[in-house]
């Protein structure tokens, strides 16, 4: 099914739509900071490609993403309706997610990506393993 408005009309309200963050998944990595005795993070901090958590003297952003907005195969469900605007969304993103790693990278920083599913307790080994940089230089 192809979209009911035009690209124009589309721009104009999904830029009505303001993110409210992904602070349920921010906060479940802030309890894991606090019950591994991790200091030293900023959240949100402004600087382009929108790390969710800086460690500025470890030059380490991490990104939190979102399963189903950044096409993790933990999912591989893509709703019926407007199919191909959300696969093109989904794509874009992940071309974007790519860029902005390259970004950090390029300037010496060490990127960590999350995935939401893996702040889930039977995943605790994943997410362990991704910040072992973390855990061993508290």
């Amino acid at each position: 099914m192809t979209d009911v408005f035009d690209k124009k009309k589309r721009s104009e309200i999904m830029s009505n739509v303001k993110s409210k963050g992904n602070s349920s998944t921010e906060l479940k990595l802030i309890s894991y900071f606090k019950e591994k005795g991790i200091k030293g993070w900023r959240r949100n901090y402004q600087v382009k490609g929108h790390p969710d958590f800086v460690f500025l003297n470890k030059r380490i952003a991490i990104f939190v993403d979102g399963c189903f907005w950044h096409g993790h195969n933990c999912r591989n469900t893509i709703p019926k309706q407007n199919a191909d605007y959300w696969e093109k969304k989904i794509r874009y993103n992940k071309s974007h997610d790519k860029k902005v790693t390259e970004f950090f990278k390029s300037r010496g920083w060490i990127v960590i990506r999350i995935w939401e599913c893996e702040l889930k307790k039977k995943n605790r080994k994943i997410l362990d393993n991704k910040l072992k940089t973390l855990n061993s230089s508290k």
